[in-house]
């Protein structure tokens, strides 16, 4: 007859080496999810425009309902406007929209979209860049994404996502020209026969 003691014993033996199990089967998944928190290895930002193409020496936006805005350096480097009319720009402003073309960071790819969905079979701007180093690139701008974060933009025979901010920015050119000065109608002098009806005055 098998003594009780030596059941206990048994049984103890049992519970130790079922807990010992059940505590390494435990701890795997555990080591599973830290595996798949670990960060991914880093992947570099692409831009539209790279850094080997030089600076901007020429910024032109066609609009699809007709607008164009273009400035442009002259011989002296400084900026100005060559369309809708040729007129000293102000510099900040330009050199501001200029800075913006070598930030305009790709988000996505977009392979086998049908263009006209993407805004794209007649675009809603066309965006063309001359740069320094000679080169020339034109790309077309179509829609907003559904995320409102990007532009779907078409470079050569590729359609990418580009950040919404950089091409906003440019994007104001067209409503905003970066005049330098206003032309206003000049106010007449009482008894004296008006010699021009308009000047050139700064606005503030």
């Amino acid at each position: 007859m098998i003594r009780r003691s030596t059941v206990v014993y048994v049984f103890l033996l049992l519970v130790l080496v079922g807990t010992y199990y059940y505590l390494n089967n435990r701890a795997q998944p555990a080591a599973d999810i830290e595996l798949t928190l670990e960060p991914d290895s880093d992947i570099p930002q692409a831009y539209l425009f790279s850094a080997e193409e030089g600076t901007p020496a020429s910024i032109r936006i066609e609009s699809k309902s007709g607008e164009t805005v273009e400035v442009a350096r002259d011989a002296e480097n400084a900026w100005a406007l060559t369309q809708p009319i040729e007129a000293r720009a102000e510099q900040g402003a330009a050199e501001a929209a200029a800075s913006q073309v070598t930030t305009m960071r790709i988000l996505d790819t977009v392979p086998d979209v049908d263009p006209k969905i993407v805004g794209l079979d007649v675009p809603e701007y066309v965006l063309t860049i001359k740069f320094t180093s000679g080169g020339e690139r034109t790309v077309d701008v179509g829609v907003i994404t559904p995320t409102e974060s990007g532009y779907y933009v078409r470079d050569a025979d590729k359609i990418v996502i580009v950040s919404r901010s950089a091409i906003d920015a440019l994007l104001g050119l067209l409503t905003s020209p970066p005049y330098l000065e206003t032309l206003t109608p000049a106010p007449e002098t009482p008894g004296v026969g008006a010699v021009s009806s308009e000047t050139a005055t700064l606005q503030p």
